[in-house]
């Protein structure tokens, strides 16, 4: 590894966010949204929550694994984890999904545009 210790802690938080995300955002879905029912289970919205977890989940895999193309899932990754967090709010109720995703988002737009 030929990375500073600056960018080797960068990626830990954002893998670390990413981690976060896919959880919060697999266990929202397949509790709240299924229970709550609604809105919360209509195809765009639900396959939204399940696209944010799978991209959060393979980004931290990738940048887990030093892999020349983490930047750029990071970036796709920041804007599934912006649609998932705005369609979050719009619903209401789902702070804590909201907030998982603000955070990976932001996280993974630094490492995106951290890499060459």
């Amino acid at each position: 590894m030929n990375h500073s210790s600056h960018t080797d802690q960068a990626m830990q938080a954002c893998i670390e966010a990413c981690n976060h995300c896919h959880q919060v955002c697999l266990q929202t879905a397949m509790n709240h949204c299924l229970k709550t029912g609604g809105k919360h289970i209509e195809a765009e919205h639900f396959r939204l929550m399940m696209n944010c977890a799978e991209i959060c989940q393979t980004s931290a895999n990738f940048q887990l694994s030093s892999s020349h193309f983490s930047h750029r899932l990071c970036e796709v990754c920041a804007e599934v984890c912006e649609a998932c967090a705005a369609d979050c709010e719009k619903l209401g109720g789902m702070d804590e999904c909201v907030e998982a995703c603000e955070q990976c988002a932001e996280s993974c737009r630094k490492m995106a545009s951290a890499q060459h």
